[in-house]
């Protein structure tokens, strides 16, 4: 599936301004986005999601215009079935596991039963084996664990796309090769396109198979590795 992104955005904070102008075209299974703190990657990240609107410009996703400043068009986040993994997960607190994961498969669920147990969430349950921890709460689990329950949410309504943001940042480093190992193998295994902004290069290197770097709200285009790293 081909993304297609020229957009432009301009915020201004405490006398300061900052532009993003991205633009970048990629048929690539997986799309590393890097560069320091500030360079305007979850900037980016956002207005792909819809969670950010540009100034100006296009961004399309398989043929699909999500947003096109000359034509009028700007999805809501819901419409663009994009699946977002924030840095700090974002679960519900007062929800358990399987409440977390529900939470996106029903239409107007605003509190899950504690019980639900519709057949995706048994899958995604299962596929992340978080069968055990399912009535625990996110306070009770560890960061590894709210990761995966995260990802499991995100996935769960079957998104087109999944975008996410330092999945592994706040991960000790030994985690962090454990969760890259099992990201890499779902991923693999949903042939689901994979668009990850980082600093790490390690995560470069597992993920990159296009690489672009971000530099004071540009981008550099790094180029492709044949069957990724």
């Amino acid at each position: 599936m081909t993304i297609a992104v020229d957009i432009q955005k301009t915020v201004s904070a405490a006398g300061r301004r900052f532009t993003l102008q991205a633009r970048f075209t990629s048929s690539s299974q997986r799309v590393v986005i890097y560069g320091a703190s500030g360079a305007g990657k979850s900037m980016l990240l956002k207005a792909l999601a819809g969670l950010l609107t540009p100034d100006q410009g296009r961004i399309e996703l398989g043929g699909q215009a999500l947003y096109c400043s000359a034509q009028g068009i700007n999805l809501p986040p819901q419409q663009r079935q994009l699946a977002y993994l924030f840095q700090d997960y974002a679960l519900f607190p007062h929800l358990n596991v399987r409440q977390n994961i529900a939470f996106g498969l029903q239409r107007g669920w605003r509190n899950p039963s504690a019980t639900a147990a519709q057949e995706a969430l048994r899958y995604w349950l299962q596929a992340l084996e978080l069968e055990p921890l399912a009535e625990l709460l996110p306070h009770q689990l560890s960061g590894g664990q709210r990761q995966r329950v995260a990802l499991a949410r995100a996935l769960a309504p079957a998104p087109r796309a999944l975008l996410l943001d330092e999945p592994f940042a706040a991960l000790d480093p030994a985690l962090r090769q454990r969760m890259r190992a099992q990201l890499d193998a779902l991923q693999r295994q949903l042939a689901i396109p994979m668009l990850l902004i980082t600093h790490d290069n390690e995560d470069v290197q597992a993920f990159g198979e296009h690489r672009l770097c971000m530099e004071q709200g540009r981008l550099i285009d790094s180029g492709s590795v044949e069957g990724g790293a």
